[in-house]
């Protein structure tokens, strides 16, 4: 009797048991290219709030990076050359969200001081702004 139940139990799940379907690349691209030109944003997960990231930036960075300058190493200022030169994994969120959460050696680390959330407003902050060009 067990045996017939469990069989029955096993016979009705495969029956709802939907077939994996694979959807081809060409279509994949077609939505995503719909996405964009429907004005759907699409953007990484970490990707901050640059308004937001403006006000972290003058609390807790201007002290030595106003104006985008570095007052104690001024070749590596936040400019978009010396942020690609310098900074290590180039010039992109991710590796400011790095930079800023560990420190690097006069910088101090802000891991322990800021919210991860505030870390990537600042991080896109400083990438729009390295793009836009900064106000001295």
């Amino acid at each position: 009797m067990k045996y017939t139940i469990i069989a029955a139990l096993v016979a009705s799940a495969t029956a709802f048991t939907a077939p994996k379907v694979e959807i081809p690349s060409a279509v994949k691209a077609a939505v995503a290219g719909a996405a964009v030109t429907a004005g759907v944003a699409v953007s990484p997960a970490f990707a901050g709030d640059v308004g937001a990231g403006e006000q972290v930036f003058n609390a807790n960075c201007a002290a030595c990076h106003a104006g985008g300058q570095n007052v104690i190493m001024p070749e590596k200022t936040l400019e978009k050359d010396a942020l690609e030169q310098y900074l290590a994994g180039g010039r992109n969120e991710k590796a400011v969200m790095t930079q800023v959460t560990n420190g690097k050696n006069a910088m101090p680390a802000f891991g322990g001081r800021l919210s991860d959330e505030d870390i990537a407003n600042v991080a896109s902050y400083v990438i729009a702004t390295s793009e836009a060009g900064w106000d001295e």
